[in-house]
């Protein structure tokens, strides 16, 4: 596929009378990381579910290059070059790893492609192993890996180091860097771990109350205000 600009403009999302985000516009640029970062509540998870189409927008466009997602359902979505991948991971328990990778193949005629082993070369030694039967870490990697099997342009990532011990969150970080790099993927990612959104992101943004309240490049970033705008 090719690389495309994901730009969010006026974005309301509520539940029922409750709005949680507000007027809210970013964009994310071909090939950038730009890590989505706020205290719990404060509408990163409700961010990436309205952008895979989960939930739907009160008021607001997504469009991807020129083409827009408002009014498209999640898999219209992932066929035009979105891919999501929740808080939680939400793998196929009870299915192998391989086998779950297949479910996010384009076509069941497809088989998994061999890069994303080589992204993942712990998933091709497990590749029989029940997806359940995985360490938290293991989950995250599986879970990423069947998203890059529909061949996205964006890939979405909610809170992918929750859960998850340190080292494999420095091996997490290193991997996508590398996705990025290799496939020219835009990576969205909402997270709380500031360590971990520094060693990966280009741009970083906050959100507080569902609006958006500080934007920096990763070179021009004030470590020191983004740790204030993280602990109030």
């Amino acid at each position: 596929m090719t690389q495309a600009k994901l730009t969010v403009e006026h974005l309301s999302v509520g539940y029922g009378q409750s709005e949680v985000i507000h007027d809210l516009s970013l964009s994310a640029a071909p090939a950038e990381i730009l890590a989505v970062m706020g205290l719990n509540g404060m509408g990163k998870s409700t961010l990436m579910r309205a952008l895979i189409g989960l939930l739907p927008a009160r008021a607001g466009t997504i469009a991807l290059g020129d083409k827009s997602l408002s009014k498209l359902p999640p898999y219209q979505r992932v066929a035009e070059g979105l891919a999501y991948v929740p808080q939680g991971r939400m793998v196929f328990s009870a299915l192998s790893v391989e086998e779950n990778i297949q479910a996010g193949l384009r076509s069941d005629k497809e088989s998994v492609p061999d890069e994303i082993y080589r992204f993942f070369p712990v998933l091709q030694q497990m590749r029989k192993r029940r997806a359940g039967n995985l360490s938290g870490g293991q989950q995250q990697q599986l879970a990423i890996a069947r998203a890059l099997a529909s061949q996205p342009r964006v890939l979405l990532l909610d809170e992918p180091t929750e859960g998850i011990q340190p080292s494999i969150i420095k091996e997490l970080a290193g991997v996508l860097k590398k996705i990025r790099d290799l496939k020219g993927l835009t990576i969205v990612v909402s997270e709380q771990v500031l360590s971990f959104a520094l060693a990966i992101c280009d741009r970083v943004l906050v959100i507080n109350r569902g609006q958006l309240v500080h934007e920096s490049s990763r070179a021009a970033l004030d470590e020191p205000t983004l740790g204030r705008l993280l602990s109030i």
